[in-house]
């Protein structure tokens, strides 16, 4: 049929002849042209009791569906996904062996058309290859047949590369495509926000789950250097969002940045996207601590509730209450402790075994907190993943990445072994000790933030998600209650501001002898494994940083002729510079101290040296 009114007419003429007729219409995008001649002149000429039906991506313009003429006779409907247990009903009728449901509704999500495509797939593969059903996977013929099915022609390069966007972050707003396309933003979101298999939200759009997941695998397998660098761009921006969300908006900016993690079995197994609009998270107020000390006793009993009410009374923002989308009442509740001294180690067992762990491993330094994660209680899903345990789970991870200073985080759980295997996977590793409370045995679960930083630590966890390979399971010491300290190259020293004084001090001294920086802690200092370089080059940076100060060549001179030029004693060095001793020796200690200063800082924000 050719896209013009006399086209049209000619093969619907049927229709409009006899009495009663049917005229089913598809893929009317392929005529959108055509959408005010049909409501103007083609349908009013349809005879009495005729009946049309017209599908298209497009929905009708919102011109026709008000117009109180077509009020009663037209009725708009959007082709929803099957539930599970029309798809599955649909599966048995073609055919499809019981073994290949999981994976055909986990791929289509329930879309008609994606599940007749891949049903039909199945079946033939089946087949032809002999074996378990439950091993059938959707090939990359499947994914090259559905992805012009399922989003149709694309206007051009641009708009792919925004759709493969879309399809891979959580939410897409303008901003994040702005970020990554640049000033064709506007235009290229106002196309997603067109198509018909787009949703939005408060925070922007996402497509329906068959067209993300097909769209990510033809991404990942046309062009898997591609992919690798959207995900690291995204990966990288939404980091970056996180770390400047105001507190409002923390959750979701967490929730947007695991999902780049999502294909880790692990996180998707006690990580619930879904179901976190299940409930609402806010600040714990006055009024809602009955109600919070009420969901502990009646999950953890009289005492964990008495220790729940002794830090509602000192630390009542570090809790938060989780209450049901549908009903408004609170139905869970968590806490964030931020502890920067020996505070509650004799009011409640298990803030005492973090502080013990802390003092016995790596003590905290001047100006550094641990935090724990503390009463992550919903009785509905005591323990167990759940709405309010994913935004718990967010809420901890979203404070550790914008933590200014964070030496150790804690998590507790019931000592059951459920949580074990997941928060090892993720480097939380079981402490050494057990806290018990009103008779119940927990276990605490600890990271050294210092030792193993966020953004490594991060880039870590994306490559395995990249790779799809997993990570191992915890050794077996670890999930028996020892918790081994990271293994190289992440095993990193960490050092009280005298002993890393006192290192500088040695390593500047042997300069001059290249076999001896070897034994130096600095080489396990985060300043030094972050810059990827050598102890030599770090100081070598730090000593040229100098020069930018006011007042620094002196004692950047200083410095370079007593450990750069070999000088065989200070006096030497002094002559060499022309001063008097006691002036030397006053530009030689300022040096050494500006040096050491340099590089403390670098060692707790965790950033590499550049060179001036």
């Amino acid at each position: 049929m050719s896209p013009t009114p006399e086209g049209f007419a000619e093969a619907a003429a049927r229709a409009v002849a006899e009495p009663g007729a049917v005229l089913l219409v598809d893929t009317f995008e392929l005529c959108q042209g055509l959408e005010g001649w049909l409501w103007e002149q083609f349908l009013p000429r349809l005879p009495l009791g005729a009946v049309a039906v017209v599908n298209g991506r497009q929905a009708p313009d919102p011109a026709w569906v008000s117009d109180p003429g077509w009020a009663d006779v037209l009725w708009v409907m959007s082709l929803r996904n099957l539930t599970p247990e029309d798809a599955q009903a649909f599966l048995r009728s073609r055919g499809v062996a019981e073994g290949a449901h999981r994976t055909l509704l986990s791929f289509t999500g329930g879309n008609p058309l994606a599940l007749a495509l891949a049903a039909a797939v199945a079946v033939r593969d089946c087949r032809e290859t002999p074996g378990p059903a439950s091993g059938w996977l959707p090939n990359h013929d499947v994914i090259a047949t559905l992805v012009p099915r399922l989003v149709g022609d694309l206007p051009g390069v641009e708009h792919r590369t925004a759709l493969e966007i879309c399809a891979y972050a959580y939410v897409t707003s303008e901003a994040l495509l702005r970020a990554l396309l640049g000033d064709r933003a506007p235009e290229l979101f106002a196309w997603l926000r067109a198509q018909p298999y787009m949703e939005s939200t408060a925070s922007g759009l996402f497509p329906h789950d068959v067209v993300r997941e097909t769209l990510v695998a033809d991404l990942r397998w046309r062009d898997p250097d591609g992919f690798v660098a959207l995900h690291k761009r995204l990966h990288q921006y939404l980091f970056e969002q996180l770390r400047a969300a105001p507190p409002a908006q923390l959750l979701p900016a967490t929730g947007a940045l695991l999902y780049m993690h999502r294909t880790d079995g692990r996180m998707a197994h006690f990580h619930d996207w879904r179901s976190t609009g299940h409930v609402y998270d806010q600040p714990c107020a006055a009024a809602d601590e009955a109600r919070v000390l009420e969901l502990i006793e009646e999950a953890e009993g009289p005492e964990s509730a008495g220790t729940a009410r002794y830090w509602l009374d000192r630390q009542r923002s570090a809790f938060r209450v989780y209450r049901s989308a549908q009903s408004g009442e609170i139905v869970a509740c968590s806490a964030w402790l931020r502890l920067t001294g020996l505070e509650g180690a004799d009011a409640d067992p298990v803030v005492a075994a973090a502080w013990a762990h802390a003092r016995a491993n790596e003590p905290l330094r001047a100006g550094e907190h641990l935090a724990l994660a503390r009463f992550t209680v919903d009785p509905a899903h005591y323990q167990r993943p759940g709405p309010a345990t994913t935004l718990t789970q967010w809420r901890a991870m979203g404070e550790i990445f914008r933590a200014d200073r964070l030496a150790w985080s804690f998590v507790v759980m019931r000592d059951d072994g459920f949580w074990d295997g997941h928060l090892g996977h993720f480097d939380m590793l079981p402490t050494d000790t057990d806290p018990v409370v009103g008779g119940h045995s927990y276990r605490l679960f600890a990271h050294d933030w210092r030792a193993q930083p966020v953004v490594p630590w991060l880039a870590a966890k994306a490559d395995v998600a990249l790779s799809g390979t997993g990570c191992p399971e915890p050794e077996p010491a670890a999930a028996a209650g020892t918790a081994p300290r990271p293994t190289e190259p992440t095993e990193l020293v960490v050092l009280s501001r005298p002993e890393f004084d006192a290192a500088v001090r040695d390593a500047l001294r042997a300069l001059r002898h290249p076999a001896r920086p070897a034994d130096n802690p600095l080489n396990r200092s985060r300043v030094v494994v972050a810059d990827g370089g050598t102890l030599a080059d770090v100081l070598a940076r730090a000593m040229d940083a100098l020069l930018l100060e006011r007042g620094g060549d002196k004692r950047h001179r200083a410095l370079t002729t007593t450990y750069l030029k070999a000088a065989p004693t200070q006096e030497a060095a002094a002559e060499r510079l022309g001063l008097p001793f006691s002036t030397y020796r006053r530009h030689l200690t300022s040096a050494v101290e500006r040096v050491s200063d340099i590089l403390w800082r670098h060692e707790l924000d965790g950033e590499p040296l550049t060179r001036p």
